[in-house]
């Protein structure tokens, strides 16, 4: 489990949290169990909840040094994407809790595992689902949209400044034959790249192409306009993004009550505001951090408090 999933600044969540030993808390990407570890060493008779969608990840929370770790404390896993989190909680009897941790993104493991698809560095079946059982894959993506679709999700979603030629390109060469693997449509994004970004524009790609199968921005979405209802006043919300996609939404929400980011007022004026950042600026990696792990130097971490309105 160790491998599967580097956790982006462990210490600086588990500290954002402030966990009461006997307080209610959700991890609703679960992963390789890092973040949920640290989270339950510091409960006494509390209890914790972790999401995760991911086959995989399942397979973490089964593994039984995973099990025989936490045998002595309260562990629900919870096989959903967090978009069902009060839905999933109220399942489980629970209506309000002390803390929520969120590591949004793709993991390690994902990353490293060629066979899912989400990899730029390793071949493998246009795949990128994290729901394995999904409907939707990238190969469908890349093969079935239709142009202007193409064009806006690689925008929207990848931030590509050439999307309308890079969309063209595929076009033509899923014409000739259908594209269904990494490699293939790696050959298709290189006849595009800007000379010296080749590995970033494929990056950008493939993260377009991953959000748009797992509607990642809709969950994100979804999720934080429960989470008002889903935590306690005094509780918090904590919530780890790697790129600006993720992290504007997020910090909207915290900063104007809505993922637009414009403040809203009710019948008496009031600004409906029911988060308070605790940081005015998102924390970042340590120096020492990033030269261990890599993947942490985009990461962004951002707390809020629930007030009472």
């Amino acid at each position: 489990m160790s491998a599967y999933h580097v956790p982006v600044m462990l210490s600086e969540c588990i500290e954002a949290l402030n966990i009461q030993p006997e307080g209610i808390y959700v991890d609703v990407t679960f992963g390789g169990g890092g973040h949920t570890r640290a989270i339950l060493e510091q409960l006494d008779s509390g209890m914790l909840y972790a999401f995760d969608q991911d086959a995989d990840a399942k397979a973490n929370a089964d593994d039984p040094d995973f099990i025989r770790d936490q045998q002595r404390r309260s562990f629900t896993f919870v096989e959903s994407n967090f978009r069902h989190l009060k839905r999933q909680l109220r399942f489980h009897g629970v209506k309000q809790v002390d803390g929520i941790l969120a590591d949004l993104g793709v993991s390690s493991h994902q990353l490293d595992e060629g066979s899912r698809g989400f990899s730029t560095r390793f071949d493998g079946a246009l795949d990128m689902r994290m729901d394995q059982a999904a409907d939707l894959t990238a190969k469908h993506v890349v093969n079935e949209y239709e142009q202007k679709d193409l064009i806006h999700l690689l925008s929207a979603y990848g931030e590509i400044k050439n999307a309308k030629t890079l969309a063209a390109a595929i076009i033509r060469a899923r014409g000739a034959k259908k594209i269904t693997r990494n490699e293939e449509l790696r050959e298709v994004a290189l006849s595009c790249a800007p000379r010296g970004r080749e590995m970033k524009y494929l990056a950008q790609l493939f993260q377009a192409i991953r959000i748009e199968v797992n509607d990642e921005m809709g969950a994100l979405h979804e999720f934080l306009e429960q989470t008002p209802e889903v935590i306690k006043p005094g509780g918090r919300l904590v919530v780890m993004s790697y790129h600006s996609l993720e992290d504007r939404p997020v910090k909207n929400f915290i900063n104007s009550g809505n993922i637009r980011g414009k403040q809203e007022k009710d019948f008496y004026g009031n600004v409906i505001k029911p988060f308070d950042a605790v940081t005015r600026k998102p924390i970042t990696a340590s120096e020492e951090e990033l030269e261990r792990n890599k993947r942490a130097r985009s990461a962004k971490l951002r707390i809020a408090e629930r007030n009472s309105n």
